[in-house]
């Protein structure tokens, strides 16, 4: 059961840490405005922030910093795995085989495909 899930939350790693910025930044400015626009602030924000404001300001930061964190590792890998497997030669590839190994065991299985696929071209065990 915890395979299927890590496995679905690698495969959505993208998405999910996309609507983690999303949901971050809303509910860091929507608990904002309750000090920002104190005596302003439209109902329908009083009625579902109320005095939780103190709290979600902070959890707000922690989950858009987050979001921000995964978006910018999965960017930074996704760019990583792609040049490494522009190349042709089989020695530079195998310079940085377990490197490439290890980033892509934390990336969807279609970089792990592209992988072997180039290992089986460059022949590569």
């Amino acid at each position: 059961m915890a395979g299927k899930i890590i496995g679905f939350l690698r495969e959505a790693k993208m998405v999910l840490s996309i609507i983690l910025v999303v949901v971050g930044l809303i509910v860091f400015l929507l608990s904002l405005t309750h000090y920002v626009l104190q005596g302003f602030e439209p109902e329908f924000i009083k009625n579902t922030v109320g005095n939780w404001n103190a709290f979600l300001i902070p959890i707000g930061l922690i989950v858009f910093g987050l979001g921000i964190y995964y978006l910018y590792i999965y960017i930074k890998n996704k760019k990583f795995i792609l040049k490494e497997l522009e190349t042709n030669k089989r020695s530079e590839l195998l310079k940085r085989h377990t490197e490439i190994k290890n980033t892509v065991r934390h990336m969807p299985k279609k970089y792990q495909k592209m992988v072997k696929e180039k290992e089986k071209e460059l022949k590569i065990k």
